[in-house]
């Protein structure tokens, strides 16, 4: 007998997906591709399959023309290329474990699909916050195609049926996370005019303060405004027919359309009642092999748990990277095909929010500090290219490292070439680089691309010089205790100084330090020195100077520029920053979400430089 008839012979093994999108889709695809023989069952409770949800924004604003262009394949489609039996409108109720059966409502009945493997793709399902009227016909959440549909509708109507004269029609986002500041961007390149409405003192929660403040910045540039800090109450209508949103400081808003993106939680209802292990939050437990508790079932996508990189929390990350990769993985496993270990994940994202660009790996700030993970962070601002080149634009550079040099998580947000480091950064976090290494790396330059010193290199130098004692630093958040405790230095420019200066500081020109070391000593009297400049580079100059003299000094991380956009955030944060020592993982980053200051002025060694000295 041959190989292929001793194939064919053989029972077909029969596979069955829930959930056709990103994960159960790429599960049925590797699926196909390592067993040609299986009969291989996609269900689908929506009308579409395999349609690029992270497009949505997209297609609303414009930017996308053709709707049809999300729907990357259909039933026929996938039957054609992968023999794949997919149903849409295919909602599956219950499994039977014992059986080993599925039982699925469809349009005139119910269905039952016997399986000797099943893969649960359910992903995840909307946040619905505690707000009165979220089911008025104005409330809108983006994350299905039908969704699309709804407010593509909605701001038609409201661009059709608005009053000449009386203004852009009114929106309300409630979320500032990914998913809202996409539509937030896509409602006003439309034409309305948006309020955006988040619980956390800024916007884009996961990215920390400070760099948030750049992208609050942006927003308003654009007309956006903020209501950071403040809930939504209630979506009710006025006596003359109006619709308003009420913000739990008073404040009401007027709004033609209402969208809601706080959040996904797991779709795991169906993995509940079939009694599968959950965890606390409602994520479908799996192993290293996407296996749930019961060895005939997998699980991928949103709706399992996983566990981060950096902390080690356990909880679910809905991003369609991971997704994917976990539907192959299933595949893998339930075809009895060699499986690479299972990486934790790094919740790596981005986000455009008009020109500006906003991405995180790893693990912020907060994050480190509610794991009790003992964390120093450096600042770096420099241009995403050499400095002489023209175009140049500023990128704002946040990495944590631990004590021993490794890098725990980055952050960037910049005009260009943020997605460039942070995925160099992402890597580099998979490799668990330190500091050092990401000093050695060699990356591509040529003028029009990069530096020589490149922007994560010099976050390498910058955290050596940090953590082997070379650069002291002092940060933002602790400016009240320095400023008790310290003569606070300020070395840049006259012409920077009057722009903008830290009341009661000493003013010297970094150029000026070294024949006027006797007047710092005079004015710290005996006192340590807290110097700054604009990025960090000049105030790093003048710590050498000063320890170089014998006078304790450090340097401000991230120096005036950072310092600014958090005072002039529209919900300024200056806590105190503590540092501690582990104690126990903390929750996962929420990733699912995915008055302004004036846009920081480009300093000479802060906008674009050439390489500075270490």
């Amino acid at each position: 007998m041959t190989a292929t008839a001793a194939a064919t012979s053989r029972p077909r093994k029969r596979i069955v997906i829930v959930g056709g999108v990103a994960g159960g889709m790429s599960a049925a695809a590797r699926a196909r591709r390592l067993d040609e023989h299986a009969k291989i069952v996609v269900l689908e409770q929506g009308e579409y399959v395999s349609f690029a949800n992270c497009g949505l924004p997209y297609s609303l604003s414009g930017e996308i023309s053709s709707r049809e262009d999300l729907l990357l394949h259909t039933p026929s489609s996938l039957s054609r290329t992968l023999n794949l039996d997919v149903r849409t409108g295919h909602r599956v109720t219950s499994i039977d474990r014992e059986r080993c059966e599925v039982t699925a409502n469809r349009a005139g009945g119910t269905e039952r699909f016997s399986y000797d493997a099943l893969i649960l793709a359910p992903g995840a399902v909307a946040v619905r916050p505690p707000i009165d009227g979220l089911d008025h016909p104005a409330v809108h959440t983006l994350r299905t195609i039908p969704d699309l549909d709804a407010v593509q509708e909605a701001v038609a109507a409201a661009l059709r049926d608005r009053e000449p004269g009386a203004g852009a029609p009114q929106a309300v986002v409630i979320g500032a996370g990914f998913i809202g500041l996409e539509a937030v961007e896509a409602l006003v390149g439309r034409g309305l005019h948006v309020h955006l409405v988040e619980l956390a003192d800024h916007v884009l929660p996961p990215l920390d303060a400070e760099l948030a403040a750049l992208l609050a910045q942006e927003l308003t540039a654009h007309g956006v405004t903020l209501h950071l800090g403040v809930s939504a109450q209630a979506v009710t209508d006025a006596a003359d027919g109006t619709t308003t949103v009420a913000l739990s400081d008073g404040t009401d808003l007027p709004a033609d359309l209402v969208v809601v993106n706080v959040g996904v939680r797991p779709a795991s209802t169906l993995a509940e009642e079939a009694g599968l292990e959950l965890s606390a939050r409602g994520a479908i437990r799996v192993d290293g092999d996407q296996r749930t508790s019961d060895p005939h079932i997998w699980a991928v996508g949103d709706a399992v748990e996983v566990r981060h990189a950096v902390t080690g929390a356990l909880g679910s990350v809905p991003l369609a990277g991971p997704a994917n990769r976990q539907g192959r993985r299933a595949a893998d496993s339930l075809s009895g095909h060699r499986t690479t270990p299972q990486q934790r994940v790094l919740g790596t994202a981005i986000v455009r929010v008009f020109g500006m660009t906003a991405a995180v790996t790893g693990a912020n700030q907060s994050t480190l500090r509610s794991a009790g993970i003992e964390y120093e962070v450096v600042r770096v601002h420099a241009g995403h290219h050499a400095g002489y080149f023209p175009g140049a634009e500023q990128l704002h550079l946040v990495a944590s490292f631990a004590p021993d040099g490794r890098l725990l998580g980055a952050q960037g947000v910049g005009r260009d070439g943020v997605d460039k480091r942070i995925d160099v950064l992402a890597t580099a976090l998979r490799a668990e680089m330190t500091a050092d290494d990401l000093a050695e790396l060699e990356l591509a330059y040529a003028p029009p691309y990069g530096s020589a010193k490149d922007a994560v290199n010099m976050l390498g130098f910058v955290a050596q010089n940090a953590l082997d004692g070379t650069m002291p630093q002092w940060h933002p958040e602790e400016l009240e205790q320095v400023r008790a405790h310290s003569l606070v230095l300020d070395v840049r420019s006259a012409e920077e100084y009057a722009a903008g200066h830290l009341d009661g500081a000493l003013h010297l020109p970094h150029t000026e330090l070294r024949d006027r070391l006797d007047e710092v000593r005079a004015a710290a009297r005996g006192r340590s020195v807290a110097v700054l400049c604009a990025s960090g580079v000049r105030s790093y100059l003048a710590v050498r100077i000063l320890r170089g003299a014998g006078i304790d000094a450090r340097s401000l991380s991230g120096g005036w520029n950072t310092l600014r956009s958090l005072q002039t955030a529209p919900a300024p944060s200056l806590a105190p920053r503590v540092v501690q020592r582990p104690r126990r993982p903390a929750e996962l980053p929420d990733l699912s979400n995915r008055a302004a200051a004036p846009p920081l002025t480009p300093q000479p060694d802060g906008a674009a430089p050439r390489a500075a000295p270490e």
